[in-house]
């Protein structure tokens, strides 16, 4: 039971608290617990038997400890439970459609008992809903397409979804003596921004054939499987709760090179990489690759043993999608991907100035503890008024103490100043020149206004890239992996001109957003584009995403060379950026 878990599970008694309509101020306690448990580095889990040191964590008090116990003892709590059989399980997942929060949900509960998706979607069609307060035909239309949205992609999770259960199940699965290796396969490995089912490849001494079976008991009995699919002599198919398949393979040692390679690579990188070793009087398969006269093996413990007797250099999980890495890897033309230890900087983050959760100086000591040498802070300007966005004023004032707080880090780590600046509906920047010529940083953003046409959205973004302040373009494309489409836009003029102006564009490590894409990332390195990859972090926690940003770079075969933050220092970084005016 990590933190993550437990956080979502304050949250969602804090949402259930509210469809309750329950003491506003009982319900901001447990948002506040849950992101305190976020925040937080040392994994609760390993606290319950020291209450004394979940009381030491700002947020909680002696009844939220008694919570978190409960959470990490039986997966819930009670007062979860009682508000569940009150409201229906099915509420929880209205909420992740737009337009639906609690307070929403609450409302078409108690006016017409609606409590799961497909009766929310009969009112809508019937049009019940345009009858409720703040509803009404717009508002319907909205939601109906969420609908749709959300049942196309919820047999879809994002990739650090994906990854967490991974990391729960290889945890589990540990507990059993002779396990030595757990690797996750298939688009997972491959780094996709979703995933459809989970592959998960064991092995260790209890992997050998003469002793799985015991193993395979172990994994058909792990306590988060929902439903048991299949149990064979190596392999056990399962889903859990939220209907993700798991397909755990528990494999020799022998054989495990083989079998990753095999559930590893895109259905027509496996065809083509065959197709080579037919060729060569070979046959792969995913035990081993073999010579086709005597059946005798050729390589199988390792990929890399696989590829070099195809005559191929090793090829990165992440490029193999048949878009050419074969031929590179056979004329050693493979490019050296970018890794996380490349990256030098941040420039793209928020406090508690605006929607943040933690100080300028919070964010900067956890930059630098994660081995940065600079970051640029970046809140909101004041169109975005749900986030407190600032003023003119408020902004100079922040850019001060930002300042401040680079000073008090002593050269351990540049703290720059910035803004994320919003580009309104016909391409002004929210904040005036003279507020934006005082700033390090200046990430211009659309974040209103995505049903613009194609010719109006890309008109907007082009007129604000000619601002002179303007040194990133942040959210290129506007989506929400799985949750919200891209907004309309040429991004091949968009790209083309960012390349002539000299504007960086980012792609937003934040796995629910991953913009730009891995398609466009190549786009934009093809025209000669400045690339950035930032975290967009809104707390300590989320510092930590940088990793899957790094993911989708590699995806696109982009080198340390071509991002600008593994810039050594905030002053080669700056040099390489867009001149301020």
């Amino acid at each position: 039971m990590d933190n993550i878990t437990i956080a979502r599970v304050l949250d969602e008694t804090a949402n259930l608290l509210e469809i309750d309509a329950a003491d506003p101020f009982r319900i901001r306690s447990y948002r506040r617990a849950a992101e305190a448990v976020e925040q937080q580095t040392t994994q609760l889990a390993t606290l319950i038997a020291e209450p004394k040191q979940l009381l030491a964590i700002a947020g909680i008090g002696k009844g939220m400890a008694t919570n978190i116990v409960d959470i990490v003892s039986t997966g819930t709590m009670p007062l979860r439970e009682e508000l569940l059989t009150k409201y229906r399980p099915t509420m929880l997942e209205l909420l992740r459609l737009p337009g639906m929060g609690p307070k929403t949900v609450a409302l078409v509960w108690s006016a017409l008992q609606v409590a799961d998706i497909d009766a929310l979607e009969e009112a809508a069609k019937a049009g019940h809903l345009n009858k409720l307060p703040r509803m009404g035909e717009k508002f319907t239309a909205k939601l109906l397409k969420g609908i749709e949205d959300y049942r196309k992609n919820s047999s879809r999770f994002r990739i650090d979804q994906a990854r967490e259960h991974a990391d729960r199940i290889s945890m589990l699965i540990r507990e059993f003596p002779g396990i030595e290796e757990i690797t996750p396969a298939g688009s997972l490995r491959r780094g996709r921004e979703s995933v459809g089912d989970l592959d998960l490849l064991v092995t260790g001494p209890a992997c050998e054939p003469d002793v799985v079976t015991a193993a395979v008991e172990h994994v058909a009995a792990l306590p988060l499987i929902d439903k048991l699919l299949a149990k064979g002599q190596n392999k056990v198919s399962f889903t859990l709760r939220n209907n993700l398949q798991v397909d755990v393979r528990l494999l020799p040692r022998a054989s495990y090179g083989a079998a990753l390679q095999y559930f590893t690579g895109s259905k027509m990188h496996n065809v083509a990489l065959r197709q080579r070793a037919i060729k060569r009087g070979l046959t792969l398969n995913e035990y081993a690759l073999l010579r086709v006269e005597d059946n005798t093996i050729v390589a199988a413990a390792t990929e890399e043993a696989i590829y070099r007797a195809l005559e191929m250099d090793y090829i990165p999980p992440e490029l193999r999608e048949n878009s050419g890495e074969l031929e590179a890897a056979a004329t050693h033309a493979l490019p050296e991907l970018i890794t996380l230890t490349d990256i030098r900087g941040d420039l793209h983050m928020h406090t508690i100035e605006t929607d943040g959760l933690n100080s300028i100086r919070e964010m900067a000591e956890a930059a630098f503890a994660r081995g940065l040498k600079y970051i640029a802070i970046t809140d909101h300007s004041k169109n975005l008024a749900m986030t407190n966005g600032m003023d003119d004023r408020r902004a100079l004032e922040h850019a001060r103490r930002i300042r401040e707080v680079d000073g008090e880090m002593e050269g351990r780590i540049r703290v720059l100043a910035g803004v994320e600046v919003d580009v309104l509906a016909e391409g002004e920047l929210d904040l005036a020149d003279e507020t934006l010529a005082e700033m390090d940083i200046v990430v211009a953003s659309v974040h209103s206004r995505f049903d613009q046409p194609v010719e109006q959205m890309t008109e907007r973004i082009l007129r604000a890239m000619e601002s002179p302040h303007v040194r990133i373009l942040g959210h290129p494309t506007g989506r929400k992996v799985l949750k919200r489409d891209p907004y309309a836009v040429q991004m091949n003029t968009i790209l083309k001109r960012a390349a002539e102006l000299g504007v960086a564009v980012e792609h937003n490590a934040n796995p629910a957003r991953a913009d730009l894409s891995d398609l466009h990332l190549r786009m934009a390195k093809q025209h000669g584009c400045r690339i950035v990859v930032n975290t967009d972090a809104h707390s300590i926690a989320e510092l930590d995403l940088m990793r899957f940003g790094i993911t989708q770079l590699r995806r696109a075969w982009l080198t340390a060379a071509d991002v600008l933050n593994t810039q050594p220092t905030a002053e080669a970084l700056l040099a390489q950026l867009r001149p301020r005016r």
